[in-house]
């Protein structure tokens, strides 16, 4: 029918009906016509090209020939170096030019300079030929774009009587020559091809135009998908086709429809009203009308039956001149239907499952995760969820043996008003309570019907009566098991009017489950570990500030949100009255960085006893860190130490000076007694461990009574979505022009400005607010190089005490005294100071300018000296040296209270007796 129709289309159309592109027969004439049109094409650029390559190379032979010629015509060479070359050559060229037919005949001296041109305007000028290789004698032919535009032109170099090279003789051929040559025989070319394309033309067309005859303009496409379509509806098709014609005889029938309405194996060609379908479906096709999905019980199947006209279909040749009729299918939906229900409820439970997966363990919280396990089953999968974990999981503790103590942790459903044991409660499972059965077996434990169960009851027969009466009526129970670990159970409720659970309820709730308890296990191993953290962490940060009186403190820590880290500070008291302000920052978080920070906190306090400077200590500290690098073994697996910074101050009471370094580590920030803001120029150094070997440089400031200073870590100022500028900004802001905070409601103040509710990095802060010791608690003594002075200052010392109210360590102090003195007038050099300092305790320092320092030793029997140092360090609480630019200083340290505190004055007799060896 289709070739039928096509072909009286085709034969209508006539010739016009070659040029169509859908049909087998217009592609073969456009490719034919292509490929005549392309060698035509092909042919007459390949002509033009040789016929320019032979006028190219004609050209370059008339310039040469007529290059040389004029070069080695007799006159040239001496014309070239005669002072009227121009006059004599000119007239010559420009003959011999016109007579060759070039463009231009040039004749250039050993300089360039041209002395003939076509254009007169040209001749003096410089010409653009190479000179290097005529001088040389050689002859140049090339293509080039002069001032007659593109041309070939070719050189030939100009010999004198004695052989050497007076000038040069040029002549070119332009391309607009050459091409008019080539124009020449374009018309003869394009005459030849344009013969060749019709002729080839007319031909493919007489010749399609008998084939679109014999394939009635069918294209492949169409004959290809013609056949196909046929075969799957007849016989591949699950689907019944039927085509009832106009007059209602059954034209066509496929495999299904004859199968699901029993039709005889001659249906087609008979009346559709003689084949005794089921009387609706019979009903139907006689009458022509349209339906969709109609059913029809047909013996013990449901079949949906749709019936469409076929005359009309727009954009359809067959079906607009076709004898019309109509076209009916028919399905079969009984096992459709059966399944539809089931499909939904599978749909149901994978969507849970897959929520599950997505939703559950997002955060490692313990009570998060079970919230969130509750979260995605209510309402899609129960109505109410409980889940009750063992206290060691909450408490992130490994669990000992199967616990059947449990904590409701979360209780989720529809309606608060549920009789559920509240959150928090502790539960005791009894034995035959299916919680306990899963958690003991392992398995999860479905109860469809609670009604009837009397198992469950056991544990609260009370609660489980207000539970039936509020109308839940199914439970599974499952366990929450990971790793061999039993972390508890969540049960699973229905009330209502929702169906019961059955035995495909059960892999869902285990899926779940399963999924869940790797998450709450996950949460239990973090709470472990990061407990074990915080506990190191805070077991490193000092437990208590030591009292001194040289600066009021306050400070803070707050972790960082992804855990423990390396951020510490330090206050520690040092001789002199002085005092060390630190704080230092690990690269990194979890316990890599806590240990490591305990490390070098360790190493600060062993430095700082040694009363190095700020430069001196941070030096040592960058050794250190270099060092934990290079003490890793090829197998271990740990972290490198990626980095540390570190702010090392020390502030003297005395002077009010502070002297400070800092590598890698953000500037403080000194807050004046008036409330203004400064941030000093510290010279910053390499962070520590970076191997860069250059030196650490100070700054020393001076602070004022009551100037606030302010050191930090960078996890107070710098975050990833804000520059450290910034930063900075706020915290000035912070504290500007407030001189009434103290201390601790200075750390409040950045708290509440910086650096947000959970840092992504740890933040350590340090508020120190400096004091000045009064002057009548300090006396200083100037000592000449004479022992006899050393009675004098011992007497002006004990009445200084004397006036400060210490007379219980008069005697000691005097001993003291007499023996630091005597050994710097004896062994050292000028100048000699003695100075005293009363605050929390005694201290007692004698300056001179000698750099050698004693040593503690046990005297021999028959030694003269070296007891004197030994009773000093007997009769002091502590003892020290530090250096200084110009010297040393020795000092002591007395307590004034405490158990340390003089009863009496010492005990001289035990203090002397121990110097011998008795």
């Amino acid at each position: 029918m289709a070739g039928t129709e096509r072909s009286s289309g085709a034969d209508g159309g006539g010739a016009r009906s070659v040029f169509g592109l859908r049909s087998v027969v217009g592609q073969m004439f456009v490719l034919q016509l292509v490929v005549v049109v392309l060698l035509a094409v092909g042919a007459v650029v390949l002509l033009l090209v040789m016929a320019r390559q032979e006028s190219n190379q004609e050209a370059g032979s008339r310039s040469l020939a007529l290059a040389e010629g004029f070069a080695r015509a007799p006159g040239t060479a001496v014309a070239i170096v005669s002072p009227n070359a121009t006059e004599v050559l000119q007239p010559r060229a420009e003959e011999a030019r016109k007579g060759a037919g070039v463009d231009f005949l040039v004749v250039i001296n050993r300089e360039g300079t041209r002395l003939t041109h076509p254009q007169p305007d040209k001749i003096g000028k410089r010409s653009t030929a190479d000179l290097a290789p005529l001088l040389a004698g050689e002859t140049v032919v090339q293509e080039w774009v002069g001032s007659l535009g593109p041309q070939v032109r070719a050189y030939v170099p100009v010999r004198g009587p004695d052989g050497a090279i007076v000038g040069a003789v040029g002549a070119g051929v332009t391309v607009a020559r050459i091409q008019s040559a080539a124009r020449e025989q374009l018309p003869a070319v394009l005459g030849a091809a344009g013969g060749a394309v019709l002729l080839s033309t007319g031909g493919a067309a007489l010749l399609s135009r008998r084939l679109l005859r014999q394939t009635h303009g069918l294209g492949p496409t169409e004959i290809t998908r013609l056949y196909e379509h046929h075969d799957a509806v007849l016989h591949s098709v699950r689907e019944g086709v039927l085509i009832v014609a106009r007059d209602g005889r059954l034209r066509l029938a496929n495999d299904e429809a004859r199968r699901l309405l029993d039709l005889p194996d001659d249906a087609e060609g008979r009346e559709v009203a003689e084949l005794e379908l089921p009387p609706g479906i019979a009903d139907l096709l006689v009458s022509g009308r349209e339906a969709t999905d109609e059913l029809y019980e047909v013996r013990d199947r449901t079949l949906a039956v749709s019936q469409r006209p076929t005359e009309g279909a727009k954009g359809s040749a067959v079906r607009a001149n076709g004898p019309g009729g109509r076209v009916a299918t028919v399905r079969d939906t009984t096992e459709l239907l059966a399944m539809s229900g089931r499909a939904e409820a599978a749909q149901g439970r994978l969507q849970v499952v897959y929520e599950a997966g997505m939703r559950i363990g997002t955060t490692l919280d313990v009570r998060r995760t079970a919230r969130e396990l509750a979260e995605t089953t209510v309402g899609r999968f129960a109505d109410f969820v409980t889940v009750d974990l063992v206290d060691a999981v909450l408490r992130g503790e490994e669990i000992q043996g199967a616990d059947r103590d449990v904590r409701r942790v979360v209780t989720a459903g529809a309606d608060d008003a549920a009789p559920f044991y509240p959150e928090g409660t502790r539960v005791v499972l009894e034995a035959a309570t299916p919680q306990a059965r899963g958690m003991a077996t392992g398995r999860t434990v479905l109860q469809p019907d609670l009604r009837t169960e009397e198992a469950w009851r056991a544990q609260d027969p009370d609660g489980a009566r207000r539970l039936v009466e509020y109308g839940v009526h199914s439970l599974i129970s499952a366990p929450l098991t990971a790793r061999g670990t039993l972390l508890g159970a969540v049960c699973f409720w229905r009330a209502g009017r929702s169906q019961p659970f059955d035995e495909e309820d059960l892999a869902l709730a285990e899926e779940v489950a399963a999924r869940a308890a790797v998450s709450l296990d996950n949460a239990r191993r973090y709470t472990r570990e990061h407990t074990m953290a915080v506990t190191l962490q805070h077991s490193l940060m000092p437990r208590y500030l030591p009292v001194q009186e040289s600066v009021e403190v306050a400070y803070r820590y707050l972790p960082a949100q992804a855990g423990v880290g390396g951020d510490w500070f330090d206050v520690i008291p040092l001789p002199g009255a002085r005092v060390a302000l630190v704080v230092g920052d690990v690269v990194g978080h979890g316990l890599h960085a806590a240990a490591t920070m305990g490390r070098l906190r360790t190493a600060v306090h062993n430095f700082s006893a040694l009363d190095l400077p700020p430069d001196d200590i941070l030096g040592h500290l960058d050794e250190l860190v270099d060092r934990m690098d290079q003490e890793r073994t090829p197998g271990d697996a740990g972290p490198n130490v990626t980095g540390a910074t570190c702010l090392y101050a020390i502030y003297d009471p005395i002077t009010g000076d502070c002297v400070m370094a800092r590598a890698g580590h953000p500037p403080p920030v000194v807050i004046h007694p008036d409330g203004s803001i400064h941030i000093p120029d510290v010279p910053v150094s390499p962070p520590l461990g970076t191997g860069s070997g250059l030196p650490v440089e100070t700054a020393r400031l001076h602070l004022p009574e009551g100037a606030r200073i302010v050191l930090y870590t960078d996890g107070l100022v710098e975050r990833p979505d804000r520059d450290i500028d910034v930063g900075l900004d706020l915290l000035r802001d912070a504290v500007a022009d407030r001189p009434e905070l103290d201390p601790e409601e200075t750390c409040r103040a950045v708290l509440a400005a910086l650096p947000g509710a959970q840092p992504r990095d740890d933040v350590a802060l340090l508020v120190a607010r400096t004091h000045r010791l009064a002057p009548e608690r300090i006396a200083e003594w100037r000592v000449p190089s004479d022992t006899a002075a050393v009675g004098a200052v011992r007497a002006e010392c004990a009445a200084k005490l004397r006036a400060w109210g210490l007379d219980d360590i008069v005697f000691t102090t005097e001993l003291i005294l007499s023996e630091l003195v005597t050994n710097a007038v004896r062994y050292a050099a000028q100048p000699i100071t003695v100075r005293m300092i009363h605050s929390s305790s005694l201290i007692c320092e004698v300056f001179d300018g000698s750099s050698t320092a004693p040593h503690l030793r046990r005297a021999a029997i028959t030694d003269e000296g070296g007891r004197g140092l030994f009773l000093v360090a007997q009769l002091a609480v502590r003892w020290g040296t530090r250096y200084t630019s110009w010297g040393k200083v020795i000092w002591t340290e007395q307590a004034l209270e405490g158990p340390a505190a003089p009863a009496g004055g010492p005990d001289l007799a035990d203090a002397l007796l121990d110097q011998w060896n008795l």
